[in-house]
């Protein structure tokens, strides 16, 4: 029984591509009126909306400055360990909305011009999600 658990939390720590924001209408929303939390080195523009069905709670876009890093190699890097941060961080929130019967789209904005570890890029996004979860 308990390698079935384990199999379902593994299914459960998957982003999907029905987490991800790519509608380009949703993202001039976000841009336009969203809100905003800044932790370094991350900021954050959220959208708390209400649920509606068929719809995934959460919906993700995580962008890196060009500006800051030139080489597809170095935003790729980052792009990995913000993605992997927030999969295995993420149940938390989505229950939080959940209850709430309500949904975010977030854009993850890296905003800093140098390559942080993965532990400091994952309490950042402990830390987002937590400011998260505790909104109205």
């Amino acid at each position: 029984m308990g390698a079935f658990s384990s199999e379902m939390e593994k299914r459960g720590r998957r982003f999907l591509k029905s987490e991800r924001l790519c509608n380009i209408k949703a993202i001039a929303e976000l841009f336009s009126s969203g809100r905003t939390i800044y932790l370094p080195p991350l900021k954050i523009l959220y959208r708390i909306m209400a649920e509606e069905p068929g719809m995934t709670g959460v919906r993700v876009l995580i962008t890196i400055p060009k500006r800051s890093f030139k080489k597809a190699v170095e935003r790729n890097l980052i792009r990995r360990r913000i993605r992997e941060a927030y999969r295995l961080n993420k149940s938390a929130l989505i229950e939080s909305l959940a209850a709430r019967e309500r949904r975010i789209d977030l854009a993850i904005i890296y905003n800093d011009t140098l390559i942080h570890p993965y532990i400091v890029t994952e309490r950042s996004i402990k830390e987002i999600i937590e400011k998260l979860t505790h909104l109205k």
